[in-house]
């Protein structure tokens, strides 16, 4: 019995490794953030096994069904809507349950938006912090002051809905030249890259139509 943790596309369904897609069709069962996006992967890489929902809405007892096929022995891949599992998702959840549970718990590494926007970045690589989503009220401003003075690069997420409002209240806390870079639609078609300081960035997103989900990578 063995719960493996496959990393998935983040865009590109060329993301994917070899490892991966041989773990998913060798699977019993495939529990999925999101079973459009599985099924997508299912239809491209010839996958059959058995897909079960397994995200932020699901209980404890669904929980409990995913263990429980994994104690008869059945192998279990859990994969994320995009990327590594457990980093932006309840797949952690799973995870820490199957270690108490002395179960097997296998890395299938692969794609990861948080390595890959930092990997292209130009900002400092050996030392950095994930935040993964800021707060959305309540000690948001706070959390942003303590970034005044860290060396690391930082990196979190935003939604497009979020990111106008997230780089102008930097801007105001940390100052406008403080150097930032962020990255939408990684792997995919329209990628694309900003460089540059908070001040700029601000001005960059009122000039265009905001899409996609972001990777923000704030430098020193």
């Amino acid at each position: 019995m063995s719960l493996f943790i496959v990393a998935t596309p983040i865009g590109n369904l060329g993301d994917i490794t070899l490892r991966a897609i041989e773990t998913l069709q060798k699977a019993d069962i495939v529990a999925a953030e999101d079973t459009r996006t599985a099924l997508k992967l299912f239809s491209k890489f010839d996958i059959h096994a058995k897909l079960v929902a397994f995200h932020a809405h699901s209980n404890e007892r669904e929980l409990e069904k995913i263990l429980a096929e994994l104690k008869t022995g059945k192998s279990v891949a859990l994969i994320s809507e995009a990327g590594t599992p457990g980093i932006s998702d309840p797949g952690f959840a799973l995870i820490r349950k199957a270690i108490e549970e002395e179960i097997e718990v296998v890395p299938i590494p692969g794609a990861c938006a948080t390595i890959a926007a930092l990997s292209a970045s130009g900002l400092r690589m050996d030392k950095f912090i994930f935040l993964g989503f800021l707060p959305l009220k309540k000690g948001r401003a706070k959390l942003i002051e303590s970034l005044r003075d860290r060396s690391e690069t930082i990196i979190f997420y935003e939604s497009p809905h979020r990111i106008q409002k997230t780089i102008s209240q930097m801007a105001e806390i940390l100052g406008g030249a403080r150097q930032v870079v962020f990255a939408r639609e990684l792997t995919k078609i329209h990628e694309e890259f900003f460089r540059g300081n908070l001040t700029e960035a601000s001005e960059f997103l009122k000039s265009k139509p905001i899409r996609g989900e972001f990777t923000i990578l704030l430098g020193a």
